[in-house]
């Protein structure tokens, strides 16, 4: 027990001694500079920051909208004029038919990734030949064969010496099919037909002519509006320049089923597509034929269009036959007459 008391005594004393010891460094510790004796110390504390609220970040300033796209930008005439033509070659498939006066081939070539047919009359003798491109007008595609109505000019033009070309246009078995408003599909077919006359060697690709019966003749305004190297045109029985004019008989003709997607297509847009506003830059003559009893198109349309022309300063011939219908019957008069008033200016103009 007197053990314990006197442990306990002796820590006692030494803790005291100890606390002793810590006072006695902290009285005696010297005195910052900053202090000011007999004051009490002030603590140096950061400078202050003024608080702001928290906005959220300014969102950057959005792009300007991109325009709508033109849904016509590639069916306008200048559209046309820009674009190339002539990728490929023209293929000789098979013959069909051999005469005393020319051989007739089904003939391919591509144009713009379709595949287009119809058929060509190569004159006997030695070439190269002037060349006549045949327009056929509408006739109901799921009924069309290579050998149309047309084939009678075709036929006509070989014997008088020429070479002859008639395309089925896209969309007319056994062609591919493809886009064809304003049947601007069609014209670039014959334009690339065109640029592909170079791979025929018996071609004088130089020296072409077009000749374009009811719609064929509207394909063939678009074209010479835009490819001034067309030499010569005949126009028999002619859709009109104006495209408005057109969609509006089309629409009547097919009772309301083709022609309103066209006719709704805004005015200033139309004046970029249809020929109508270009007939200053046709480089070639044309003469026009038309019967005056048509009455699948107007002939008021062809009348127009050689006012037009001959205003203009064009080189234009123009002949009205009187009571004759949209096409001439074969073998007559009227029908021998336009084939020899053709040829005659095709001789004139492409030799």
């Amino acid at each position: 027990m007197k053990l314990w008391l006197f442990i306990g005594l002796i820590l006692g004393t030494a803790l005291t001694l100890l606390e002793s010891s810590c006072v006695g460094r902290a009285i005696t510790s010297p005195i910052p500079p900053s202090a000011t004796p007999g004051k009490p110390m002030e603590r140096s504390l950061p400078p202050l920051v003024e608080a702001r609220p928290t906005l959220p970040p300014t969102p950057a300033p959005s792009a300007t909208p991109s325009p709508t796209p033109d849904p016509y930008a590639d069916l306008t005439i200048e559209a046309l004029r820009r674009r190339s033509y002539g990728d490929g070659s023209i293929r000789i498939e098979r013959v069909l038919a051999v005469t005393s006066a020319f051989t007739r081939t089904l003939v391919a070539y591509p144009s713009d990734g379709l595949t287009v047919y119809g058929f060509m009359n190569v004159p006997r003798g030695h070439g190269p030949f002037p060349v006549v491109i045949v327009l056929h007008g509408y006739v109901d595609p799921a009924r069309y064969q290579i050998l149309a109505y047309t084939t009678r000019y075709a036929d006509a033009f070989a014997r008088a010496g020429f070479l002859v070309l008639h395309p089925n246009y896209r969309n007319h078995p056994p062609s591919d099919e493809g886009p064809n408003p304003f049947r601007v599909g069609y014209a670039i077919d014959v334009l690339n037909l065109i640029a592909l006359l170079p791979t025929l060697p018996m071609a004088q690709h130089e020296a072409v002519g077009l000749f374009g019966h009811s719609m064929g003749g509207g394909i063939a305004l678009r074209v010479l509006v835009v490819h001034p190297g067309v030499k010569a045109a005949v126009l028999y029985g002619s859709m009109s320049a104006d495209e408005r004019k057109n969609f509006e008989r089309v629409l009547q003709w097919s009772g309301g089923r083709r022609g309103r997607e066209e006719l709704n297509t805004p005015e200033e847009a139309l004046q970029r597509i249809a020929p109508l506003f270009y007939l200053q830059d046709i480089a070639a003559p044309i003469q026009i034929h038309h019967g005056a009893a048509d009455t699948v198109v107007p002939p008021e349309w062809s009348r127009e269009l050689y006012a037009r022309l001959q205003a203009l300063g064009k080189t234009v011939e123009w002949y009205e036959y009187p009571g004759q219908p949209h096409t001439f019957p074969a073998g007559s008069a009227a029908d021998r007459l336009l084939l020899e008033r053709s040829i005659a200016f095709f001789r004139k103009y492409l030799r």
